[in-house]
């Protein structure tokens, strides 16, 4: 009994030694790893100049309304405004964001917004509506850039509180990486 115990002792030694010889003297653990993750990169925002928020020509009533700039770049009117067509451009402002494909991107957009003329009168700009609405989720590569829209409302007063002219501001967009 006790020969056929060391006689499987051996065997299992013979069996072990074998098994070293063929893996070199050492055994190898294979572990399948996927590609690492991008790299975090902040997210990039550039303004287009070509686009800026323009409202157009326009003339308000007696009652004043508003003029609406969508997302898309469509040109809407409320109350006593009428929308003119004399070749001044009206458009929704564009931005272009660059970010990893797959980061979560919420927009911050200062609002109200008071624009002002030379030579007095003051309208009000609420910014309002995004495309991509926010938050979204980038889908794009780096570094391919991500179309973002801003639409907004203009608040017109009756004719005699906001004279004829160009009126002018400057608002902010803030893009925060959830």
């Amino acid at each position: 009994m006790k020969e056929e115990r060391n006689i499987l002792i051996l065997c299992k030694r013979i069996i072990l030694i074998i098994i070293l010889i063929l893996s070199g003297g050492f055994i190898t653990v294979v572990i399948a790893q996927s590609n690492p993750p991008n790299p975090p990169r902040p997210i990039m925002l550039t303004a287009n100049n070509s686009f800026p928020l323009a409202f157009g020509a326009f003339t308000p009533g007696a009652g004043g309304g508003t003029v609406i700039i969508s997302p898309g770049g469509t040109r809407t009117s409320t109350g006593d405004v009428v929308l003119l067509n004399m070749g001044y451009a009206y458009s929704s402002a564009m931005f272009y964001i660059r970010a990893n494909p797959g980061s979560v991107v919420s927009l911050m957009i200062s609002s109200p917004v008071t624009l002002t003329r030379g030579g007095g009168g003051t309208l009000t700009l609420n910014l309002g509506g995004t495309q991509p609405a926010s938050p979204f989720v980038t889908t794009l590569p780096w570094p391919q850039q991500t179309t973002l829209l801003v639409g907004g409302t203009l608040s017109v007063g009756p004719i005699g509180s906001n004279p004829a002219g160009q009126y002018n501001g400057t608002f902010s967009v803030t893009c925060i990486q959830e």
